[in-house]
Parts: C-alpha cells; sequence; structure tokens
C-alpha cells in the first residue's frame, strides 16, 4: 500500500496515509452514527451521534497508528531501519527494513503491537465506565485487535510470535518463516469458508468483510511463503556468481544532458555507479535520470539525482545473496553495489536475482555468473 499523503513524522518515524482510510473511516463512522451509538443510547440528537460516531472513528485509526509506531520503535531499538508507516483500509503496516537478529528480537517486536493495543484497551474500558458508549466501543475493538494480531498465522504479529517459537526450536529462520506463512494461509481460507457458509446459507451479509480479510491474509501470506522460498534457494549462492563485475562507472560531475548524449548511447545498463575523486559515491539509474524536467538537464549532474551510497545496498562479494535481499530498497531500485576492501567489484541487479532463481529451478548445482 502507498502513501497517498503524510500526517509527518513520528520520533522521526515518516507517518503516511493511504486514500482507502478515507473511505473505512467514512464508512465506520457511517455504521456507528446509525447503528451502534443510537442502539446503545436511543433519544439523542443526530448531530451528537454523528459527531461522536466521527471521533470515534479517528480514535480507532489512532489507535492503530499506536499499535505499528510500537511496532517500528521497537524494531529500531532492535536494529532494524524503519522506513515508515502507512496506514490503509485494514489497519496500517510499518515498513521496515532488515532481518532481527535472533528470536528474542522477533519477539519483542511482534508482540509490543498487541501488548500496545491491549493497554489501550483496557484504558478504555476503564474510562468508559464513567464517559461515554464511544470509548466502550474503542475499548472492545483494541481489546479484539489485540486478541486477532495473536492468532499464530502470518502476516498477523501471531504469525511473527509463531516464526519466532519455531526459528528457536529448529534454528532455521526461513524454514520457520514458510511454515509461519503456511499457517496464515490455513487460517485465511478458514475464514473465507467460515464467511461463505455464514453469507451464503445463514444470510448474514456482515460476514462479507471477514470473508474480504480472509483473502488479503492468503495473499499476504502467500507472498510470505514465496519470499522466504526464494531466501532459502538463495542462501547458498554467493554474490559473486551472480553479480556484474566490473561495473561502468560515470562521474558525479557529469551532466544529465551529457550523460544521455556521451554515455546511454554506448552502455546498454539501466544502472550506473557514480564516482567522485576516485570514490563510488551513489547509484544514478535511468528511470532517476527520466525525472528530471528537460529543461533541467543542462544544469543537474548525475550527483545531484544519484541515490546516495548511504542508501544503497551494500555486499560482499562472498556473502550469500539470499542476506542481500532484505537491504533492497526503492532508492537504488532494488540494486546492490558490491564491495571489495573498500574497492567497487561489482553490481547487483533485480535480473541477476531472476535469473539466478531461474538457474536454481533448472540445475540444483552451481551456476555461472549471470548478466545484467
Amino acid at each position: 500500500m502507498r502513501d497517498s499523503f503524510s500526517l509527518g513524522r513520528i520520533s522521526g518515524i515518516r507517518v503516511g496515509v493511504n486514500w482507502t482510510v478515507l473511505v473505512f473511516v467514512a464508512l465506520l463512522a457511517y455504521g456507528l452514527a446509525v447503528g451502534e451509538f443510537p442502539a446503545a443510547a436511543p433519544r439523542h440528537p443526530v448531530a451528537e451521534y454523528v459527531a461522536a460516531a466521527v471521533v470515534t472513528a479517528v480514535a480507532y485509526m489512532g489507535s492503530l497508528l499506536a499499535h505499528e509506531l510500537a511496532h517500528s520503535l521497537v524494531a529500531r531499538r532492535n536494529g532494524l531501519q524503519v522506513e515508515g508507516i502507512t496506514l490503509w483500509l485494514l489497519g496500517g503496516v510499518s515498513q521496515l527494513r532488515g532481518e532481527v537478529k535472533d528470536p528474542g528480537a522477533e519477539v519483542r517486536v511482534a508482540g509490543v503491537g498487541p501488548l500496545v493495543s491491549l493497554l489501550l484497551g483496557g484504558a478504555f474500558l476503564l474510562v468508559a465506565c464513567v464517559v461515554v458508549v464511544a470509548l466502550a466501543w474503542l475499548g472492545g475493538i483494541n481489546v479484539l485487535l489485540a486478541v486477532f494480531n495473536v492468532i499464530p498465522a502470518a502476516p498477523l504479529d501471531g504469525g511473527r510470535l509463531l516464526r519466532a517459537v519455531l526459528w528457536r526450536i529448529t534454528g532455521d529462520r526461513l524454514k520457520a518463516a514458510v511454515w509461519s506463512a503456511r499457517s496464515g494461509q490455513v487460517f485465511g481460507w478458514a475464514l473465507v469458508v467460515v464467511a461463505a457458509y455464514l453469507v451464503l446459507v445463514r444470510r448474514d451479509y456482515s460476514w462479507l468483510w471477514f470473508a474480504l480479510l480472509g483473502w488479503f491474509l492468503i495473499s499476504a501470506a502467500t507472498s510470505e511463503s514465496q519470499q522466504a522460498v526464494i531466501q532459502s534457494r538463495l542462501r547458498t549462492v554467493p554474490v559473486r556468481q551472480i553479480m556484474t563485475p566490473d561495473p561502468v562507472t560515470v562521474p558525479a560531475s557529469v551532466t544529465v544532458a551529457q550523460f544521455q548524449a556521451d554515455y546511454l548511447p554506448r552502455h546498454r545498463h539501466s544502472a550506473f555507479p557514480v564516482v567522485a575523486d576516485g570514490r563510488t559515491v551513489g547509484l544514478v539509474t535511468t528511470h532517476r535520470i527520466n525525472q528530471v524536467p528537460t529543461g533541467e538537464r543542462g544544469q543537474t549532474t548525475l550527483g545531484d539525482v544519484a541515490c546516495p551510497l548511504s542508501e544503497v545496498a551494500q555486499a560482499a562479494p562472498d556473502e550469500p545473496v539470499a542476506d542481500v535481499l532484505p537491504r533492497l530498497n526503492a532508492c537504488s531500485e532494488s540494486r546492490a553495489l558490491v564491495f571489495t576492501d573498500g574497492h567497487l567489484a561489482g553490481i547487483v541487479s533485480p535480473t541477476d536475482i531472476s535469473r539466478a532463481l531461474e538457474r536454481i529451478s533448472r540445475s540444483p548445482g552451481p551456476f555461472a555468473s549471470a548478466r545484467r
């Protein structure tokens, strides 16, 4: 889910909102204003129900933000990089980069979200005794959110906890990830089947929401399973076997116009390491270059538009490809630069990784280097 607009930063963490949140908040506020609140507290003016419903819906999204913010802050304390938080139709997602170092860290990162939701739920329920029905709903929904999230099925937090336990038992992080993802697929299908039965046989259309949720869980769990399988296949393949050695470099001082006229026609690559004073300082791609307005290409240098080296995934030649995958990011368009003793030795592109997987699927044995 991509951000449609930004809410700013909290503790240095970017918080974005997908447009689907606006639809969800509107539908939730409508349901509370015409159903939940009038039934719980009848004979109040419509304006009061509407105001309470809007405040409650916004507060619920605030609860989800607190849940994801807890994940992000604890993840950052455990060595992961946090690119941001995105709120969307079904809740929120923390965009983390890297891998946790041990099962204990996995438990802390996965468990803090449900813990925060449980604490918020308890607080809302306590205050609800002396305030309004809206807080009681928030308390109940946060407790429900905490319980639902600890179900041992990926990509829920409980799936992360299950993965940590299996990781501890088997000592194999990738095998634990596969099993956790399969549990998510089983739970998602069970939710879809039960919801479909209740909708078709009992005519209880409120379960359509759960069928949709189950379908999203199946998709997310399948994606996690595929990612774990890919990492498992690539963990015995060193970077040197798939990288393009001695990549063509370009000076940081060259303008975009000069690059397009002198370099691009002679080299059929889509990414180039950028150097300055004999040092690699970043990576520029044809996509980033094409984003420069035509009128500014004569004054804009490659150093201005390159992804800085600090944001480019870096690897060693003997490092397993599977260990590099979590470090790939959007800035470098999923490419990594390979260094030996501080000197640029090669570059790895998504095409290199795809070709490696194709060769592994055809033959489990060693294979020759792939090109960009």
